[in-house]
């Protein structure tokens, strides 16, 4: 009767059930527990076993360049970033009351990293994030376009809880580039939440668009309700570079 129990569970796909009653049976645990308590360990089993493949799925599908943790960062060095600021963010009541968050500040200074933190944690919460380099998903949808999908990639786009778009800037925007921004900045205003990192600052920000029109339909949309982190100091890669083991 275990084994036929064990074996529907597999094909019904309930993975975490099916791990802890087999558990169970091998240790014998089950002998001690209520048949409430053993229906209440297989039904916590199972829903931890899908949070958790959820999580994994939601960071694998946001397609982050590297792990970051909220925990790792340091704040023992002297760059701008508060802890009571981070831990707020953390708690990401931006991205519930769909605000953008504007991180800027000089090469180096942890911006891509509390970026790529605040998405995992996002991610952990439940919500459907997108980590962009910017220059490079303004050449996808170029080629989207080419193809005749980039209707379908904007409305992926616009689909996703939190969108990160790192190094806002750092190329210019041709004419097709704007048009795309401003598609995205127009399908998530006040929908979804945006997390921008940027070399340059927001007041500068204006140039590096270009075409006026289109500057100022963008700008209008994302910069008066939008959270700032604005950082400073000397490049943490250059220092981690003379002293291990620090965190970005």
């Amino acid at each position: 009767m275990n084994n036929e129990t064990l074996d529907k569970m597999r094909q019904l796909r309930l993975y975490g059930m099916y791990d802890a009653f087999k558990t169970n049976l091998e240790t014998s645990v089950k002998e001690s527990l209520t048949a409430d308590q053993f229906i209440a360990l297989l039904v916590a089993s199972e829903w931890d076993d899908r949070r958790n493949r959820y999580v994994e799925r939601a960071i694998r599908v946001a397609g982050f360049r590297y792990k970051a943790s909220l925990e790792q960062i340091d704040y023992a060095i002297d760059r701008g970033l508060e802890k009571n600021q981070v831990h707020r963010l953390a708690a990401l009541d931006f991205v519930k009351e769909r605000k953008d968050l504007f991180i800027t500040g000089s090469t180096g200074t942890g911006k891509s990293y509390l970026a790529t933190a605040l998405g995992y944690q996002a991610c952990q919460n439940g919500y459907k994030v997108l980590y962009v380099n910017t220059a490079k998903l303004m050449g996808q949808l170029k080629l989207a376009k080419a193809k005749g999908t980039i209707l379908a990639e904007l409305k992926r786009i616009e689909r996703v809880d939190l969108l990160i778009l790192d190094d806002f800037g750092l190329q210019p925007f041709d004419a097709q580039s704007r048009a795309s921004l401003l598609d995205i900045i127009e399908d998530r205003h006040q929908k979804r939440s945006t997390v921008v990192t940027s070399q340059i600052p927001v007041k500068e920000w204006y140039d590096i668009i270009g075409e006026k029109t289109i500057a100022d339909a963008i700008l209008d949309r994302i910069v008066h309700h939008s959270l700032r982190v604005e950082l400073y100091g000397e490049s943490l890669r250059r220092r981690n570079s003379k002293t291990e083991n620090v965190f970005l």
